[in-house]
C-alpha cells in the first residue's frame, strides 16, 4: 500500500547505480509478479523501479516481490489489489477473467497481425476503454495503468506432428487455461480444450494426458516442454501474449499530481521494455528449439488465412457470452481498424 514513511524506513535499497538518497523517500510501491526474474514481467519492472525513482527525485520507492511473496494467483493478487495490500501487479487475460471476463479479448485469434499493430493498439484509446470498465466493475479499486507483452506470440505447438492447417489439430489434446475463450477456440477448430494448471503442463505432456498446448517459445524452452515431447511447433500467431498491469485505484489518486505523472510514465517505460523483451530472447529459443531436433513451421498467408477462416465463430461466441464482450470487442476492431491505416500511411511515407 502507498503510505507516508516513517525516518526508520527510509532505507530501502535503490538499484545498482542510482544517484537518488533513501533519505528522501515520501512513498512507496509495492509491486508484485507472479514469475521470476527471467521473465519480461521482471524486466518491465525493473524499468519501472529506476524510472520511478529517479524521476521522483526519491520521493517514491518500489519494492519488487518477485514470485508468491505476497499472493499466489490472479484471483488473489488481483483481491490484494482491491484491498490496498499489493499497489502493483501484472496479470494475464486469463488470471483476470473470473473478475472481468471482457480482458479475455486479448486471446481473441487472429485480430492482431504483428507486433506492430499490437503495440500501436496497446499504446492507445483501447486501453483506456478496458480501464473504464475495470474500474466501473470493481468499485473504483482497480486500476488497469497499461498493457505489455509477457512471452511474445501464442502458437499451437504439440508432441505429434507438423500442423499447418485446422484440420491438423482435429481430435487433438490441447491444454488451455480455465478461462472459456481458450476452450471455445480450441473446440471451434476441433481440438479437445484439456484445462491443465501451468506446474502440471510438463508431466502432462510426458504421459500424453494433453498432446499440445497454446504458448509462446519462450515460455515452452524455460519450461524445458521439448524434453517432454513437443516437438513441433507452428507459427500461426493466434494471440498477442498481453500483460495487463493493475494498481490500487485510490492509492495512484492518492499521489501528488507530479509524482502521478512519474508513475505514467514509469509505465509507459515499463510497457516499452515488455515489448521489447520477448522479441530478443524469442532468438536464442528458436535457435534452440531448432538445434534441439524442433520442427518449426511458419504457415504460409494462405494457411494462416484459413485458420483465421477456421476460428472466426469464436468472435461472435465471445460477443454474445462474455459480459462486455461485444462492447470490448468493438473498441478492439475499431482500435485495430485505425492502427492498421495509421500504420499503412507510416509505410508509405517510408518508402518514398
Amino acid at each position: 500500500m502507498l503510505k507516508k514513511l516513517t525516518k526508520a524506513a527510509l532505507t530501502a535499497a535503490l538499484l545498482t547505480g542510482s544517484a537518488i538518497s533513501a533519505a528522501a523517500q515520501d512513498f512507496t510501491i509495492r509491486a508484485t509478479a507472479n514469475s521470476n526474474e527471467n521473465d519480461e514481467d521482471y524486466d518491465g519492472l525493473v524499468v519501472f523501479k529506476n524510472y520511478v525513482e529517479n524521476a521522483s527525485n526519491g520521493r517514491i520507492a518500489v519494492e519488487l516481490f518477485i514470485g508468491t511473496q505476497l499472493c499466489a494467483g490472479g484471483a488473489e493478487c488481483l483481491q490484494g489489489v482491491a484491498d490496498g495490500t499489493i499497489d502493483v501487479f501484472v496479470t494475464t487475460s486469463g488470471g483476470a477473467a473470473g473478475i472481468f471476463p471482457y480482458v479475455q479479448v486479448l486471446d481473441l485469434p487472429y485480430l492482431m497481425s504483428d507486433d506492430r499493430v499490437a503495440e500501436h493498439v496497446l499504446s492507445g484509446d483501447f486501453t483506456r476503454k478496458m480501464r473504464d470498465m475495470a474500474l466501473a466493475d470493481s468499485g473504483d479499486a482497480i486500476r488497469i495503468m497499461t498493457i505489455g507483452n509477457t512471452g511474445g506470440w501464442r502458437n499451437f505447438a504439440n508432441t505429434q506432428k507438423r500442423v499447418t492447417k485446422p484440420e491438423d489439430l482435429a481430435g487433438m489434446k490441447i491444454r488451455t487455461v480455465v478461462a472459456d475463450l481458450p476452450q471455445e477456440l480450441v473446440k471451434t477448430l476441433g481440438a479437445s480444450p484439456t484445462p491443465i494448471s501451468w506446474p502440471e503442463l510438463f508431466t502432462s505432456l510426458q504421459t500424453g494426458v494433453v498432446e499440445g498446448s497454446k504458448n509462446g517459445i519462450t515460455d515452452i524452452m524455460n519450461m524445458k516442454f521439448p524434453d517432454a515431447g513437443l516437438n513441433y511447433v507452428t507459427l500461426d500467431g493466434h494471440a498477442y501474449m498481453g500483460a495487463i498491469w493493475v494498481m490500487n485505484n485510490q492509492a495512484f489518486l492518492g499521489l501528488p499530481e507530479d509524482l502521478r505523472r512519474v508513475v505514467v510514465d514509469g509505465f509507459a517505460a515499463l510497457q516499452q521494455a515488455t515489448f521489447a523483451s520477448p522479441k530478443r530472447k524469442s532468438i536464442q529459443a528458436y535457435q534452440d528449439f531448432v538445434d534441439g531436433g524442433g520442427d518449426l513451421y511458419v504457415p504460409t498467408p494462405d494457411e494462416k488465412a484459413a485458420f483465421r477462416d477456421a476460428a472466426e465463430p469464436v468472435y461472435e461466441w465471445f460477443q454474445s457470452n462474455v459480459k462486455g464482450g461485444e462492447e470490448i470487442f468493438t473498441a478492439l476492431t475499431e482500435a485495430v481498424d485505425q492502427a492498421e491505416a495509421e500504420l499503412s500511411e507510416a509505410y508509405e511515407a517510408d518508402l518514398n
